[in-house]
């Protein structure tokens, strides 16, 4: 590996964990026992547990394939089709071109999946899982995007060898930036296609932020990696009151200001081009967001934009993260746990970033000096959770004691 990245912290041990590595090589002891498995499968109380355990491995080994069902039903606009009204075989097999035999393979794994359901007359439609994707056309980009992923991935001991020189990380402009030039059409072409994937993937973010956090304090927005600017053209929506500014390079900003104008936000809506690596923040928001930035960058950057962040408020100012992040909770605990498992691989191949739990984040805020750093509950945190911070109106206890 021949690009460093960054190690995430890691909990040392303490008297219960002691004894939690006890209990979990005693589990191990038991798994592995040769007569256990048939035990438990002849005793209703243990069965369940089993047959679960057993499923789960299942779906692990099976997960390519489940991916791949995904995307070929969404390369073949299955769901946008479906939506309009369910459809038989053979009409499927027309609109897609592909022998019914071969369809109808494709068509049950979906069913299994509970992308599609098998309606009346032969017929199939849209089933819970299917329905989202009908709706929302960032996830379908996401999936089709997530295709770059699996192509690095096809040999995971290669790609962790040289996980930084891969197509996901070629997709992403910001990986190469001290490289990769932004004036010619190729560079531009770049970060015209990962905004536009970037601006149509955010909506679940975006909404997230929308319905936990009250804007009613603040004036003025400055927003961070502002992309395109469906951050804060949802916001200009939700909040009349509020003005922005939105700070993002060059070319990126060039993109923002079309849709600005579009969506007639030109007067409300200052843009303020530059990288945050080499220049200040702009000054005079009260509020400044970094939405889905944080987890792109090394820990060394994202205390660079923390810092500079800091400087750029005023006093009694404040800082709003959101992002999705690992979870807190001990290995196993949680049902999102393995949403983890996604990210990390997805950072990884990306380019420099990493998947950073909320304290993590929380610690890097309260060094660059903000003070009653939270979090804001929310009610999926699968999509994002949010961080605040404030630039205190006086010094923290520990520096006023240091001054006096």
């Amino acid at each position: 590996m021949s690009h460093p990245f960054d190690l995430p912290a890691v909990a040392g041990h303490s008297a219960s964990a002691k004894f939690k590595d006890l209990w979990q090589a005693q589990l191990e002891r038991w798994y592995a026992h040769p007569s256990l498995y048939r035990w438990s499968l002849g005793n209703p109380l243990t069965r369940w547990l089993t047959r679960r355990r057993t499923r789960k491995l299942f779906d692990l080994m099976s997960g390519f394939v489940h991916s791949q069902v995904l995307l070929a039903c969404v390369r073949l606009d299955l769901f946008r089709s479906l939506h309009h009204a369910p459809a038989n075989l053979a009409e499927l097999a027309r609109r897609t071109e592909l022998a019914p035999s071969v369809l109808q393979r494709l068509l049950l794994s979906a069913v299994a999946l509970g992308l599609l359901e098998q309606r009346s007359q032969g017929r199939f439609g849209l089933g819970p899982l299917g329905v989202p994707l009908a709706q929302h056309e960032g996830i379908a980009q996401m999936i089709e995007h997530n295709h770059l992923l699996y192509q690095d991935m096809q040999d995971p001991l290669q790609f962790l060898g040289n996980a930084w020189r891969g197509s996901m990380a070629d997709y992403w402009p910001y990986a190469h930036a001290k490289t990769a030039s932004t004036s010619d059409a190729h560079g531009a072409d770049k970060f015209t296609r990962y905004s536009e994937l970037m601006a149509a993937s955010q909506g679940f973010v975006v909404q997230e932020i929308l319905s936990s956090y009250f804007f009613s304090e603040h004036r003025c927005v400055l927003d961070v990696g502002a992309g395109r600017g469906r951050f804060v053209s949802e916001l200009a929506a939700h909040a009349p009151h509020l003005n922005f500014m939105m700070f993002d390079l060059p070319p990126v900003l060039a993109l923002a200001q079309k849709n600005m104008r579009a969506k007639g936000l030109s007067e409300r809506v200052s843009l303020h081009p530059g990288s945050f690596l080499d220049d200040p923040l702009p000054q005079g928001a009260d509020l400044i967001s970094l939405v889905r930035v944080a987890h792109d960058h090394p820990d060394a950057v994202v205390r660079q934009i923390l810092q500079k962040a800091y400087d750029a408020l005023p006093v009694g100012g404040t800082i709003l993260l959101a992002e999705p992040m690992a979870q807190s909770e001990p290995e196993g605990s949680s049902d999102d746990a393995s949403v983890d498992a996604y990210f990390h691989f997805y950072l990884l191949a990306m380019g420099d970033g990493r998947l950073r739990t909320p304290q993590e984040l929380m610690d890097m805020m309260q060094a660059a000096g903000f003070t009653h750093v939270e979090r804001v509950p929310n009610a999926m945190p699968i999509h994002a959770q949010i961080l605040l911070g404030r630039k205190s109106k006086c010094l923290p206890f520990e520096i006023e004691k240091s001054v006096n």
